[in-house]
């Protein structure tokens, strides 16, 4: 099990160190934290690192240290699932930037309040940019949107990582309001349909026209006669072909033993069930780039996992061992 709220960062000789990430909303710190940072780092050998996420991690952490050093910050940690909103980005805006064009600070803020944490079929980035500069990166964010003298510009489906994919517009224009109500529509359409994908994954899956027609259906109070978004379900030997930016890489069908070489993503396109085991293992992230082209193996190692007993307790579940 890992410590509360830490990520394993290194093994060396044996060795576990971890890091923990506090929450801190747009990146915006107090003198005071900041002593407390500088403090708890300090005690405990640790080291500060900047974030891509405007926040602010300390590693190099030891496990026994990790419950003392959560307190004495007094601070929550700034992920709560592994699959969930983990961060919403969010540039100066017209607050403090002479190029802003709408007020970034103040939708990114209730973005963040509304958002983080909450649990996802994957994990969700947020970037909130108030001119089209778009330096809170919206266009690899899997939701975002960017100012303009109109209103808000929405995007979609944005990604780095392993498979980067530009973000998708949706619609143009929006004052703050309506901004707040597409969003809610997209995640509450994103929780319901799609697998353990990023949004850009699942907009591939089904389509554009599907998302983008059935979203703005609901925001303009339109009744979508479109089916349902359908998971593609293997059948006994039926290859899984994979999509470029597509969950999977490996070649898993469904009846196949789960094998040391077999890829995460594929494993849990074809047996939804293997979730839960990995997860059990502390092995949560199964949304992330790397699953999309890492063997299990790979990933115990990362992990300090026994390869053979993960694959064990996966071939347990799945229908070629019963």
């Amino acid at each position: 099990m890992l410590p509360k709220g830490a990520n394993l960062q290194k093994i060396r000789d044996g060795k576990r160190t971890y890091a923990i990430t506090p929450h801190l909303p747009g990146g915006f710190i107090k003198p005071e934290v900041m002593q407390k940072y500088v403090d708890v780092t300090k005690k405990y050998g640790g080291t500060m690192k900047l974030t891509s996420a405007q926040r602010i991690m300390i590693t190099g952490l030891a496990a026994e240290d990790i419950e003392n050093i959560w307190e004495e910050l007094g601070m929550q940690p700034a992920l709560g699932y592994a699959n969930c909103v983990r961060s919403v980005k969010i540039c100066p805006g017209t607050a403090f930037c002479k190029r802003g064009k709408q007020d970034s600070i103040k939708l990114g803020l209730e973005l963040d309040k509304r958002y983080i944490k909450k649990e996802m079929p994957s994990r969700i980035k947020m970037g909130v940019s108030g001119c089209p500069n778009s330096c809170g990166e919206t266009y690899v964010k899997d939701v975002g949107v960017i100012g303009t003298d109109q209103g808000w510009d929405v995007y979609v489906g944005g990604s780095a990582g392993s498979h980067p994919r530009l973000a998708d517009k949706l619609i143009e224009g929006l004052n703050y309001e309506d901004t707040l109500r597409i969003i809610d529509i997209i995640m509450t359409y994103y929780q319901k349909h799609a697998d353990i994908e990023r949004v850009g994954q699942f907009i591939e899956r089904i389509g554009l026209d599907k998302f983008k027609n059935d979203v703005l259906a609901v925001f303009y109070g339109e009744k979508s006669a479109a089916e349902e978004p359908k998971v593609p379900q293997s059948e006994a030997g039926e290859k899984i072909v994979p999509l470029p930016g597509g969950l999977t890489e490996g070649n898993l069908v469904f009846g196949d033993a789960i094998t040391a070489d077999s890829v995460i993503s594929d494993i849990i396109r074809v047996y939804p069930q293997t979730i839960p085991v990995f997860r059990s293992f502390g092995m949560g992230c199964l949304g992330c780039p790397s699953s999309a082209g890492e063997p299990v193996t790979k990933a115990a190692e990362i992990h300090g996992l026994n390869i053979t007993e993960l694959l064990v307790a996966l071939n347990k579940v799945v229908p070629a061992n019963k």
